[in-house]
């Protein structure tokens, strides 16, 4: 009888199929091996792209005369160092005994081009080869995974679709990272004083860096207004409260010029004369017009994919997304959570059925107290199925990221920082089985003189999920729980009890006493930089950053770069002295470098930067991975692209025009260039 051969992406991963499979077999040099099973892992990529001197030698000195570079085959090698397990694994591959070999490398589209490139390089010939899918390292998630493996043909699509994203990004690298260079490098160099400088770009890199170094300069050009409101101050039973007067209709000053927006005044003075004809009644009184009360509902969020948690853990670790990623990458390694590198926010109809078992064995779990056993009481994982949490249609490779229940017999091995992301984990992941948090909210309108003021009130009366939110390194009162509820109205103002009380009696038509009328001066805010998180959700988002978690699913799969790549993509970034990543608070802004890398690509490659473009390659990628497209189909856009954009580079020369545009950034960074102060040549 023929051996089953179990392939897997780490040798770490590979351990936990061999313990499955109770495969207690002597160890070998690079695998595993009992009477009916081969156990082997890869060490991430051992097959890469040749660099294009591999085709011709004459590829080796960049020239315009052999751009566009656009082979008709492409050619692949192994990687030096890891030459003798790519060895081993094609022997296994291919020994006569093997008759069935399991896939196992990680579940997404760079595992299947991980192996399928060791595939095609080892000729493997003749073998069934089945596709283990899994989203979590649990015994009995592998032991499902591998009893429903489907034949690897079913995964063509998807593999085909990693091969075109390899292409495109070794196309787009190569060639437009070598015509830019050799039209504009010396510039570059120049100006800086710096030896030769390459300028590297890339599809979605490029894309990220117009990003951070367009909103910069928004916030450079950003000139702040000053705007002047006016409140009053209403008494009522020995409470205070603010009312904010607004422009409505009615309103002396409504459309007015005088107003900055319909809340506030450009000048001090209008402002000023609106209090002076007030106060021209005295006692000074103001008349309910308007009161309604109401209950939200506020929802517990939906469970974390990878760009939300890295969002998450960017503001309250101030931990890159790649450390994230990296944390994360560890704790499903540890059985601890299902599969970090997923895009959806949902769960599986299938796994919702079971979901039950990830409560029950989140009860020996310490840091949540009582909350899984409370859970398990209340039964609502009974109908969760039904619940916007759990959405087949929303899910492509893996569901969301969530507790599997397991492995927390090694959670104390674990640096602080990974146990405090496990819990974040397990708290978003409970939040979902629990009622809303339920807000009384007051409305108030009061009237002056046909003028309008405006009072909002919001207090929390049932905490509902906010309960079990508050990770225990952060605890607060129910009443401040909002770092999972999103953020405040800023238009309505929490109070006590009391006053709330108060405000529940009032009828319209009530008279109040107004203790004073006053003036509060505001300035507009530039725009925020980004951080390394939310920055991480503006490329999910094709380069908006969209808070409001309903925009983002409307607008899901449009985003820049995958769950996989972008954390990577940042850091490249910052390693090649492009972006500059503060540590500390994980602010994200361009260096002088990047900047200049900036206009050149937006003098002479502009669609690069286009967010929107960026994503539709993306887009494209999914089409192909659907069975949408086919391969040739993208294949002819994408050399068609190539071939005009650097034809194009070709033949621009804005070297005296860049100059300009150098000088321009420069001048926001102490110390300018050698070659600029002393007047050198660009």
């Amino acid at each position: 009888m023929g051996k089953s051969l179990y392939i897997a992406e780490k040798p770490s991963v590979a351990q936990e199929f061999a313990k499955a499979l109770k495969i207690n077999g002597q160890r070998k040099d690079g695998y595993l091996e009992s009477e009916d099973s081969v156990v082997t892992w890869c060490v991430g990529h051992l097959v890469t792209m040749s660099y294009p001197e591999k085709y011709d030698i004459k590829y080796k000195r960049w020239s315009l005369d052999t751009l566009p570079f656009l082979p008709r085959e492409f050619k692949y090698e192994v990687i030096p160092g890891v030459q003798k397990q790519f060895n081993i694994v094609k022997g296994l591959l291919n020994r006569p005994d093997v008759e069935t070999i399991y896939v196992c490398t990680d579940s997404g589209r760079e595992g299947e081009y991980i192996y399928r490139l060791v595939a095609q390089m080892a000729g493997v010939k003749d073998k069934e080869q089945r596709r283990v899918w899994i989203d979590s390292q649990t015994e009995e998630e592998i032991l499902r995974g591998i009893r429903e493996a489907k034949e690897l043909s079913v995964y063509d699509n998807l593999a085909d679709s990693a091969y075109l994203r390899a292409k495109e990004d070794y196309l787009m690298g190569i060639n437009f990272s070598r015509v830019l260079t050799l039209r504009y490098g010396n510039n570059v160099s120049n100006y800086l004083n710096s030896k030769y400088q390459a300028i590297s770009v890339g599809r979605v890199m490029t894309c990220v860096l117009g990003m951070v170094v367009r909103r910069e300069r928004e916030i450079r050009s950003f000139v702040k207004t000053p705007f002047y409101r006016v409140l009053s101050s209403i008494a009522l039973e020995g409470e205070h409260f603010d009312g904010e007067w607004r422009a409505v209709e009615g309103s002396r000053y409504f459309q007015s010029p005088y107003l900055y927006k319909e809340n506030g005044f450009k000048e001090k003075k209008h402002a000023e004369e609106l209090i002076r004809m007030l106060e021209s009644e005295q006692p000074l009184s103001c008349r309910v017009e308007k009161v309604e009360r109401k209950k939200e509902n506020k929802n517990p969020p939906l469970l974390f994919n990878l760009a939300e948690l890295q969002n998450v853990c960017s503001k309250l670790f101030k931990i890159s997304p790649d450390e994230t990623l990296r944390i994360t990458q560890e704790l499903y390694e540890k059985k601890l959570v299902t599969y970090p590198r997923t895009d959806a926010r949902v769960l599986s109809s299938a796994v919702a059925k079971e979901i039950y078992k990830n409560i029950s064995g989140l009860r020996r779990y310490l840091m949540i107290d009582n909350a899984a056993d409370e859970i398990l009481q209340m039964g609502s994982y009974k109908t969760i199925a039904k619940t916007r949490y759990v959405n087949d249609k929303q899910i492509t490779d893996h569901y969301a990221i969530i507790p599997t229940g397991q492995g927390l017999n090694v959670l104390k091995s674990l640096s602080q920082t990974s146990q405090r992301v496990y819990e974040t984990i397990v708290r978003r992941f409970l939040c979902i089985f629990c009622p809303p948090a339920v807000y009384q909210k007051v409305s108030l309108v009061t009237e002056m003189q046909k003028e309008k003021f405006f009072s909002g009130f919001k207090v929390l009366q049932e905490e509902g999920y906010l309960k079990y939110a508050t990770n225990s390194f952060a605890r607060k009162s129910a009443a401040d729980r909002s770092q999972e509820s999103g953020k405040e109205d800023s238009e309505e103002a929490s109070c006590d009890v009391q006053l709330l009380n108060a405000l529940q009696r009032l009828k319209k038509n009530d008279i109040l006493t107004v203790d004073a009328l006053n003036i509060k001066e505001g300035e507009t805010s530039p725009p925020k930089r980004y951080n390394s998180g939310s920055m991480i959700l503006a490329m999910e988002n094709a380069g908006q950053l969209i808070e409001d978690e309903e925009l983002r699913a409307q607008i899901k799969g449009s985003g820049i770069g995958t769950s996989a790549t972008r954390a990577e993509i940042l850091k490249k970034l910052v390693s090649i002295k492009y972006l500059s990543l503060n540590k500390k608070t994980q602010v994200i802004i361009p260096t002088l470098l990047g900047e200049m890398i900036f206009d050149v690509v937006n003098c002479s490659i502009r669609q690069l930067l286009n967010p929107e473009l960026t994503a539709s390659w993306e887009k494209g990628l999914t089409y192909v991975a659907e069975g949408s497209i086919t391969s040739q189909e993208y294949m002819d856009k994408l050399e068609h692209f190539v071939r005009v954009r650097t034809a194009q580079v070709e033949q621009s020369n804005y070297q005296y025009a860049l100059r300009q545009f150098f000088d321009a950034a420069a001048a926001n960074y102490k110390s300018k260039p050698m070659a600029s102060r002393r007047g050198g040549k660009s």
